[in-house]
This record gives structure tokens, sequence and C-alpha cells, in this order.
């Protein structure tokens, strides 16, 4: 999770790529409607993300049925969201992605063919209520290189994977 242009989509590809496992960014699970707004630079309210949130957390679902792993790239900017998302799901795992403004406007001047314009960049801040302790987050700062990212998450889920597994 985070806003737009923190590296979802490139982390989670290539977080799904080194553990072997599915991969789905979630701004392909958007009604069209929603890529519409974007797309003219109006940020999206609660209403038009709960029948996204409902697809990712289907998508989820869908995949712990055919018992297999996945990583899914959303946005999921304030707990409601995420609660919408993850539920009882307490296999389910949280990775934030955090960067400051300044890294992430620069990053999106050079973005090109994305749906989300720069412009709703403050928005995306705006919204952002970053996870809480009861969350459980692994919380992944993005100024490393990719690699470092990816090998710091799967550190942080190995270590996660043990201290659950740990008798009480």
């Amino acid at each position: 999770m985070g806003v737009s242009g923190s590296g979802k989509t490139t982390i989670g590809e290539a977080l799904a790529a080194r553990l072997a496992w599915e991969f789905v960014d979630g701004d392909d699970l958007h009604p069209p409607a929603n890529v519409a707004k974007m797309h003219a630079g109006q940020p999206l309210d609660d209403d038009d993300r709960a029948p996204w949130l409902d697809a990712i957390a289907a998508h989820i679902d869908a995949w712990r049925e055919r018992g297999i792993s996945g990583v899914v790239t959303c946005s999921a900017l304030k707990q409601r969201y995420r609660e919408r998302i993850i539920g009882d799901r307490d296999w389910v795992r949280l990775i934030y992605l955090d960067g400051s403004r300044e890294l992430i406007a620069e990053r999106l001047a050079t973005r090109r063919g994305h749906f989300m314009p720069a412009s709703l960049l403050d928005s995306q801040f705006d919204t952002l209520e970053p996870p809480g302790p009861d969350e459980h987050a692994i919380v992944a700062p993005i100024d490393r290189p990719v690699a470092s990212i990816v090998a710091g998450i799967v550190t942080a889920l190995s270590s996660q994977e043990a201290n659950m597994a740990a008798p009480a």
C-alpha cells in the first residue's frame, strides 16, 4: 500500500517474482468509471472506492481458495479501506511503501502513461492514514534501490512468520 508513485507496482512485481507468488496490480481491478474519474483529475470518494476494495478482497479470497500466495498492490490509504480488504484475513500481510512527498512528486513528474495524474498527489497525501501499530504493517522506506527494498520486505515477512509460529 501507499500513495500513487510510491512504487507499488514495481516493488509488488519484484516481490512476487522473488517469492514465486502471483501478482495483481489493484489498479487493474478498478471499475472503468473510477479510471475515467482519475484520468480526468478527479479524486475518488469512498463510494467510488467501495466496489474496488471489494474486488481486491475477492481476489485475495480466490487465491486462498486455490491454495496459492500472491501480492496485490493498491493504495489502501485509509485504515477503513485496509479493514475492508483484510478484514479477518489474519494471514494477509500489509506492506506500507513509505516515502516523502518530494521524492514521490519527483517520480510522478517522470512517469508516463498512467491514468493517475501527478496533480492528485496532494489529495493522496491528504487522505493517507499511515498504518497504526495494531495493523502490524511492514514499513518499507522507498528511498533505496528496488532489490534492497524487496530484500528488506522478504526478511520482514520471514520474521513475522517465525514470530507467528513461535509458541506463546
